[in-house]
């Protein structure tokens, strides 16, 4: 592993989670300076990464951020998104509009605020890197046999703004593409220990993508040898589109 990102300073967005926390700890490796915006368990970010509790609903709060990122150095800021939260197993047809709006509020409005925050700063600089975490079940496949309209639906929104976002912004240097993994090995997965057999069964590699791959993802998106990559998605499946 080459320090590729050396110097680069990047946001990630619910850096506490389970691919958040791996994207940040590859960033380190990479040699990259990152800050972990979430809106609970900074404390579980590595040791000496800047942490702040982040409102990813409110333009106020992730403006507030910002602001203060440039404040203490005027360094370009990337971003990666990789918030996400996700519905319980709720019926189309009876799930209440304001679950449905939570749901969005985060993976897609959320996505939105950041990008547009961080963004506007990247674009007066010159440019830089946003990298957005989508899903296999926003193109690829439909998640099963949970439900999970909300979530399916704004991760195939978080793909669409990607590709929309790199046509605006690409010819003014920020590059802006995504990573769709499937089922990940992380603590919000084991909460659905009981379908995990029929999951792997819908896998090729029969196995659980790890955090840890996603962030390799990530970190190559945010590159250098990523150079040309724009409203690129990276599907890392393990195969499940193909069955």
């Amino acid at each position: 592993m080459t320090a590729s990102l050396s110097g680069r300073r990047v946001a990630v967005t619910g850096a506490a989670g389970g691919i958040g926390t791996a994207i940040v700890e590859r960033l380190l490796a990479e040699g990259a300076e990152p800050v972990g915006l979430d809106v609970t368990g900074l404390d579980r970010l590595p040791a000496g990464v800047p942490g702040f509790q982040a409102d990813l609903t409110s333009p106020e709060s992730i403006a507030a951020i910002v602001a203060q990122l440039y404040a203490e150095d005027g360094r370009p800021v990337d971003l990666v998104n990789s918030a996400g939260i996700v519905e319980d197993d709720v019926a189309a047809e009876t799930m209440p509009v304001e679950q449905f709006d939570a749901v969005y509020g985060v993976n897609i409005r959320g996505v939105f605020i950041a990008s547009q925050a961080f963004g506007r700063e990247l674009l007066a600089r010159g440019g830089g890197s946003i990298v957005n975490i989508a899903s296999m079940s926003g193109n690829a496949v439909v998640n099963h046999p949970q439900k999970q309209s909300a979530y399916n639906s704004s991760k195939a929104a978080v793909s669409a703004l990607t590709r929309s976002l790199a046509v605006e912004w690409g010819p003014r240097g920020v590059r802006v593409n995504t990573v769709s993994p499937g089922y990940v090995d992380t603590p919000l997965n084991h909460l659905k220990a009981h379908m995990h057999e029929l999951w792997k069964a819908d896998t090729v590699l029969d196995r659980f993508a790890t955090p840890a791959e996603v962030a390799g993802a990530v970190a190559f998106l945010l590159g250098p040898d990523a150079g040309y990559f724009l409203g690129a998605e990276l599907l890392m499946d393990g195969g499940s589109s193909l069955r």
